[in-house]
């Protein structure tokens, strides 16, 4: 029988939300001392649950409520879930950043965990510097990390700049470096959240590598936190998924990224309108003619941008990804002509056709990548739509049937 590396009975995380305080000077005394004698707060409200598309009534929501679950040790688990399902908050109590509001958490062996790109590093300080200062708040003894520490550089790939401060450093280069520490201590538990997406392609191959390794070949437990579902699928053999805060389905991966996607389809639409994307930028309107498609169809859209200071807007692009959040295709909608607008343009108009879509049977979502002025990032999962199986005729398909590749595209575009 194996040992559990965790175990939780009752795990919840209550937040207060607005201010904090009782109101009265008596009655926070009385949750002080309530506190100090490890009672329930006298003053705490029943709370909701953490659903940050509906306006609640109380001002305590539950970031995670009730939890129990066992993992064992060597397990390697991915974690998954939609923004503000409660996993950094999870992994925050694992890691003793913050404590449970109820229940409790066992863990069995030393922790070293990533929660976010250079957790416990000194922007003053060099990176060699760093790497002691870091290794030393994971539990790294000084001659432990003096034993690691070129293997340590080696790995993140910033030698050159180890003996510069760490300000000085690109977001994908402190989590190098952070990583790299992090990994390299000898801890019974990983713990790695979305901090990877910051890297590289190569970087991220390295890293997946290296968390294998530890799971797979030095026995050790890891947790996961990401939206790569390919990432996680690769490298864990059980899931846990997490919805408002509660545990929606444990089971094996593939099982637990199936019933994600089942979830996740709550919250995707076929249109949307007055979408910020930033507080410059909004999507106006942003909607695909049908829902469902059969393979080869074509599917129709219609995009408005706009932004509220003068502004042109340079690269305008369309992604699709499957159900497992792996990018399928890119439709780059630029043109000389965009860019030839005499004047500043604050609204563009975008209407086209996807044609063809050679898709094998299953669920997709779209999201867009907007570069202007004022932003310049990646939007994902805005609309979805589904493509079930085209009929079987004698008739010889006229395209490709493929999931990846750059699919052909028809469009015109207006701008006021």
């Amino acid at each position: 029988m194996m040992a559990k590396a965790i175990k939780a009975d009752n795990l919840s995380k209550a937040y207060q939300l607005g201010d904090f305080g009782t109101g009265t000077i008596s009655r926070d005394l009385e949750r002080y001392w309530a506190r100090l004698r490890g009672k329930e707060d006298p003053f705490l409200k029943i709370g909701e649950t953490n659903d940050r598309t509906s306006k609640g009534e109380s001002d305590i929501v539950w970031s995670l409520k009730d939890l129990n679950f066992e993992i064992e040790q060597g397990d390697a688990v991915g974690i998954i879930g939609r923004n503000g399902a409660g996993k950094s908050t999870l992994l925050k109590i694992l890691s003793r950043v913050t404590s449970p509001t109820t229940g409790n958490i066992k863990v069995k062996g030393r922790i070293a965990s990533l929660l976010e790109v250079g957790t416990g590093f000194h922007p003053e300080l060099t990176g060699r510097e760093n790497i002691y200062l870091n290794g030393a708040i994971l539990g790294m003894r000084k001659a432990e990390i003096k034993r690691k520490f070129d293997e340590i550089v080696d790995f993140s790939g910033v030698e050159r700049y180890i003996d510069t401060p760490v300000k000085r450093y690109s977001s994908g280069m402190y989590v190098r470096l952070a990583f790299a520490v992090a990994a390299h201590l000898e801890s019974e538990i990983l713990i790695v959240d979305e901090v990877l997406a910051v890297g590289d392609a190569e970087f991220q191959k390295k890293c997946l590598g290296k968390m294998g390794d530890v799971s797979k070949g030095e026995g050790r437990t890891v947790l996961f936190v990401s939206h790569n579902m390919e990432a996680v699928s690769n490298l864990c053999n059980t899931g846990l998924l997490l919805n408002n805060g509660e545990i929606a389905f444990s089971g094996s991966t593939y099982d637990t990224i199936a019933k994600y996607s089942v979830v996740a389809d709550e919250i995707f639409k076929s249109k949307i309108t007055h979408h910020a994307l930033s507080p410059d930028v909004t999507v106006d309107l942003f909607e695909i003619d049908k829902s469902e498609i059969t393979t080869g169809d074509h599917l129709a859209f219609n995009l408005t941008l706009s932004c509220k200071t003068n502004n042109n807007f340079q690269s305008v692009a369309i992604f699709i990804y499957d159900e497992y959040d792996q990018k399928v295709s890119f439709i780059d909608l630029r043109s000389n002509d965009l860019f030839m607008v005499s004047g500043v343009k604050t609204t563009f108009n975008i209407s086209g056709k996807l044609l063809h879509l050679p898709y094998l049977p299953g669920k997709y979502k779209i999201g867009l990548h907007v570069q202007s002025n004022l932003l310049l990032k990646d939007f994902f999962g805005l609309l979805h739509f589904e493509v079930v199986q085209k009929p079987m005729t004698d008739d010889i398909l006229p395209y490709p049937l493929h999931v990846r590749g750059r699919t052909e595209i028809d469009y015109s575009f207006t701008i006021k």
